[in-house]
């Protein structure tokens, strides 16, 4: 197993909603890895635990072939199981989860809606956080997005890297990439466009 650590550049996370896809789901996962994110988070939070190890498998192998990271989320016994060093968490189910499996985890995530959650994620042991939404977004439609100013407040409230998340677009991610945030997470964008490398080197 290749652990792929942080360095200092800008970095581009992708998050995954294979119902989102117009193609096959590992086709386009092939074509995403190969464009060469800093990581994937395999999100699927439809699929119980049996159906997402099994995806997590294959995923896991395309992003590993192409030297991405995969951070699996939300079955922290599935991560285990697959020996996946990266888990992203609801910050529900970091509250619960034991010491034990915290540590094994190299890389630990938690999504994070609030300056309180951020500071709560970092206490409970989190490597990175994600928070959110920043911009208004399809998948939360209706609600106003949370602003560049909440992600500065964010970032300046926690020492680990934080990723901007919702409504990253090539035409929103320059307001980002002038923030404090260690990167952003993009998941509409990349599961739809009509070219993946052209997409995330926009984006780059």
């Amino acid at each position: 197993m290749i652990i792929y650590m942080y360095d200092d550049r800008f970095d581009i996370l992708c998050v995954t909603n294979r119902l989102l896809c117009k193609e096959a789901f590992l086709e386009r996962i092939e074509k995403i890895a190969l464009a060469k994110p800093t990581g994937v988070i395999l999100r699927e939070k439809d699929l119980n635990e049996t159906d997402y190890r099994e995806l997590a498998k294959q995923v896991m192998e395309r992003c590993e072939k192409h030297h991405v990271r995969c951070i699996l989320h939300s079955y922290a016994d599935v991560a285990a199981t697959l020996n996946c060093p990266a888990l992203h968490l609801p910050l529900p189910a970091l509250r619960v989860l034991s010491s034990e499996k915290k540590a094994v985890f190299s890389m630990l995530g938690a999504s994070c809606h609030s300056v309180e959650e951020a500071v709560e994620a970092e206490a409970l042991g989190c490597t990175y956080i994600t928070t959110g939404h920043i911009f208004a977004t399809d998948c939360k439609s209706g609600v106003p997005g949370r602003g560049i100013d909440f992600l500065e407040r964010v970032c300046e409230s926690v020492s680990v890297p934080v990723y901007a998340i919702g409504g990253i677009t090539t035409d929103t991610i320059a307001k980002v990439r002038k923030s404090k945030a260690a990167g952003a997470c993009v998941m509409s964008g990349l599961m739809t466009c009509e070219n993946v490398r052209v997409y995330l080197e926009n984006l780059k």
